[in-house]
């Protein structure tokens, strides 16, 4: 699915066009379970609830805005994408979620007790793991430009795998591993020139992108010479190379890209045989599948996503007699986005003639930048009550001084919405607490799990004194 955005930003205040805007749903009330958490539903008086508890008193007990996590759907979809891959070493897990898309100690440790493997792709990202106990040896260390203090601190805790992305990365985790007598296990990332169809910020394996060794210009060839020529000498290693990895972006909805870079991918790892007699046993094809923000978004099962990459990697394998080196996939918003949704309280309802009805929230673009900054469409509902009064096309925006705070783009609500409503967005798990700001000295909300009736605080709202303590004024 492409997003497509102006140069300058989008221009948020256009006129909408015939067709622009999708037609309003038949129930205003309804919860598209497609875009919803597994256990969204409405109660005898109207109101939505999660993790059987309803949104008004959660409001009430904790505030708005607030990030909602159903901790029963995050849990069933870590299961489902092992279960895709059937058997496997418990070990060395096929599935690791990336915490890049939401990471708290809860949410580590939840991915542990699922038998997960975590990604990391930063210094924070690796304190927040290994201050939940996960296990080191099933952590993937990502990141185009770590620093020495952030490899030394990893080696020292055992983390399982390096994703090395520079020359210069190369010789630095080398040093630090000779240093510490111990060797690294290592992939390469491939910039396998596959530009997949998604927004241009997040397709990351086409050739002009900071990340990775390009294929095509033989650079990736030359990474794997560097890493294995530390096999000289005689000595044990310090870099011991296991595979390739390869990422062509995020939110994409089908596997045709992932087959472009399956057949780039495997056809270095049979120039690596031809070249240094090494048959690679590991190959990493990334995340980025899709989610369902929209009712017209149609993502595919993790089954059917495994099933395909798995035979495409087969083909390709055997087209060069090449054993099927094992396959990793990286799903962190298929995992985290769905069980998510972040709770708003309605401020002010402004109609605008002829155009549409600017509804703002006591929320907006430090607590979700997504709409902003990729124009990402998201589906909001009424969430405090039910309503039979007719759909009005509006704008959910928030209160920040910046014409372009835009929660959700154009949203189908009731035209009785008022102050003091509850609003609830779906599929907020992924990216929006990640990537939230204090912009405009805005407090960061909290996120709550919810489960069998009652929240738990995974992350505490924000406070003036959290503000003012690195102030110094």
């Amino acid at each position: 699915m492409s997003r497509a955005a102006h140069p300058a930003g989008p221009r948020y205040a256009d006129v909408l066009t015939a067709g622009g805007v999708s037609a309003p749903p038949a129930d205003l009330n309804a919860l598209d379970p497609k875009v919803w958490p597994i256990t969204a539903a409405r109660d005898e008086e109207g109101q939505l609830t999660l993790g059987g508890l309803g949104v008004a008193e959660l409001a009430r007990r904790q505030g708005t805005p607030a990030y909602v996590l159903d901790e029963a759907d995050w849990r069933r979809r870590a299961r489902t994408w092992l279960a895709a891959f059937g058997s496997y070493d418990p070990q060395e897990p096929p599935v690791h979620y990336a915490g890049k898309s939401f990471l708290s100690k809860a949410v580590a440790r939840w991915a542990a007790e699922e038998g997960l493997g975590l990604d990391v792709c930063s210094g924070g990202e690796l304190a927040v793991a290994l201050a939940a106990a996960f296990p080191a040896h099933r952590i993937t260390f990502h990141g185009n430009n770590k620093t020495v203090a952030e490899l030394g601190r990893a080696l020292d805790a055992g983390v399982g795998r390096f994703v090395l992305d520079s020359h210069e990365e190369i010789d630095r985790l080398a040093a630090a591993a000779i240093e510490r007598e111990t060797t690294a296990a290592v992939m390469v990332r491939v910039t396998v020139g596959v530009e997949a169809h998604t927004h241009e910020f997040i397709a990351t394996a086409h050739e002009d992108q900071k990340f990775g060794f390009s294929l095509a210009g033989g650079e990736a060839a030359e990474a794997v010479r560097h890493v294995l020529k530390f096999r000289a000498g005689g000595k044990t290693p310090p870099l011991e190379l296991v595979g390739l990895h390869s990422h062509i972006g995020s939110q994409i909805f089908d596997t045709a890209g992932f087959e472009t870079a399956a057949h780039r991918a495997v056809g270095l790892l049979a120039a690596i045989r031809d070249e240094h007699g090494l048959v690679l046993p590991e190959l990493d094809l990334g995340g980025g599948l899709g989610i369902a923000y929209t009712s017209e978004d149609d993502p595919q099962d993790a089954f059917s996503i495994v099933a395909a990459l798995k035979a495409i990697v087969a083909r390709e394998c055997f087209g060069y007699s090449l054993p099927t080196p094992q396959i990793t996939v990286e799903p962190g918003r298929a995992i985290s986005g769905p069980p998510g949704v972040t709770l708003y309280e309605v401020g002010t309802v402004k109609p605008l003639e002829g155009l549409r009805t600017y509804v703002s929230v006591d929320g907006g673009m430090s607590d979700n930048i997504r709409t902003a900054l990729y124009d990402a469409a998201y589906t909001c509902v009424l969430a405090s009550r039910t309503s039979e009064a007719e759909p009005m096309l509006a704008r959910v925006v928030g209160k920040h001084c910046e014409a372009g705070d835009i929660v959700v783009k154009d949203a189908w609500l009731p035209a009785d919405v008022r102050p003091g409503d509850l609003l609830a967005v779906a599929a907020t798990g992924a990216y929006c607490r990640s990537m939230s700001s204090n912009y405009n000295h805005a407090l960061r909300p909290p996120v709550l799990a919810v489960l069998d009736g009652a929240e738990r605080v995974l992350v505490r709202r924000e406070t003036e004194d959290d503000l003012l303590a690195l102030d110094l004024g």
